[in-house]
């Protein structure tokens, strides 16, 4: 994974991640979970699913259709725990889609979902399976795209690169100026020398299949928030890394290549701003307020999940329509 050639930081996330060969979430990732390198909120508590479960039931319902569509589902617990919770009569009649490019990760859903589920490499495939006509939700995927940063100089914005020599010492550097990605990143004042990320591949993926959605909703839950929120006390934005449960800033994300998670902050301006040719009837609120009606009071793990101060505050909940074909 080590190179001498100076790549920018997306390249290098891309080759972190989705190398084929050694890339983290195409051969090395350990699991997700306590005993992984992270953890997500539905692992931690019953309520996301349960909360899931009753907007997709809503949902379908409201679509009139009976294809559920999860893309990014990890080891497939949160697909397991909505099927669950659906009402009796639905839970029996829903086709549930996974779309998932990690083999590890495909394999442990199909542990356990076995033949509940059909899986898909690609949101396209899945779409095709449906007739494009689908309730489609993620929760935690894309922030696992590759981003894009950028440095705030006094001639404008530059994009950050990085190298890593053989010894495996890494610099950080600033290439040529050029013209930049669409993101409201940059409409915002930022003091110099501010970084900022764009999931720019997010973006190109996006495009490149919401034109075969036909009908149905989408929700898309992730930690971020709206372009004028995302970077505040943060001058150095939002890129880390995970490796066992363990947070690394700085250069440190750059040492494990293909052994730990990369990930940054998602900027929900740009998703309803990369999306809207093709949705409508668009909802943003915190996870806090998603889930607040499917909390135990019991549990001390719920309350901390619906917290503003914490989680539920970190996490936002995107909720939008399909916009008919025929009104785009």
């Amino acid at each position: 994974m080590t190179t001498e050639s100076t790549i920018t930081v997306e390249k290098f996330m891309e080759r972190a991640l989705y190398d084929p060969e050694h890339g983290y979430y195409s051969r090395r990732i350990t699991g997700v979970g306590r005993h992984g390198d992270f953890t997500t909120a539905p692992m931690l508590s019953g309520a996301p699913a349960k909360a899931v479960a009753t907007w997709a039931a809503e949902a379908m319902k409201a679509c009139g259709t009976r294809n559920l569509i999860e893309i990014g589902p990890g080891e497939g617990q949160l697909a397991a725990a909505i099927m669950k919770h659906l009402p009796w009569h639905l839970r029996y009649r829903v086709r549930l889609h996974l779309v998932e490019r990690s083999a590890p990760l495909a394999a442990a859903q199909k542990r356990l979902l076995g033949s509940r589920a059909r899986w898909h490499q690609t949101p396209a495939e899945a779409l095709a399976a449906c007739a494009g006509e689908a309730v489609i939700y993620s929760n935690e995927l894309v922030d696992a795209f590759p981003a894009r940063c950028f440095q705030k100089t006094p001639e404008g914005w530059r994009e950050l690169a990085v190298a890593t020599d053989p010894a495996g010492r890494v610099d950080e550097s600033l290439m040529d100026a050029a013209p930049l990605p669409a993101s409201s990143a940059f409409r915002d004042d930022h003091p110099q020398h501010q970084r900022v990320e764009v999931h720019d591949s997010y973006r190109r993926w996006l495009v490149d299949w919401l034109p075969l959605w036909k009908a149905g909703r989408m929700l898309t839950i992730d930690y971020g928030a709206l372009s004028e929120n995302l970077y505040h006390r943060r001058p150095r934005g939002t890129l880390r890394a995970y490796l066992m449960q363990q947070r690394l800033e700085g250069k440190q994300i750059y040492q494990n290549p293909g052994r730990q998670d990369m990930t940054a902050d998602v900027n929900f301006t740009d998703i309803m701003d990369w999306s809207k040719t093709w949705t409508h009837g668009t909802t943003l609120r915190p996870f806090s307020e998603f889930i607040s009606p499917t909390i135990d009071p019991r549990n001390p793990v719920d309350h901390a999940l619906a917290n503003h101060s914490g989680a539920g505050g970190a996490f936002m909940v995107l909720d939008q329509a399909c916009r008919p074909p025929e009104a785009r």
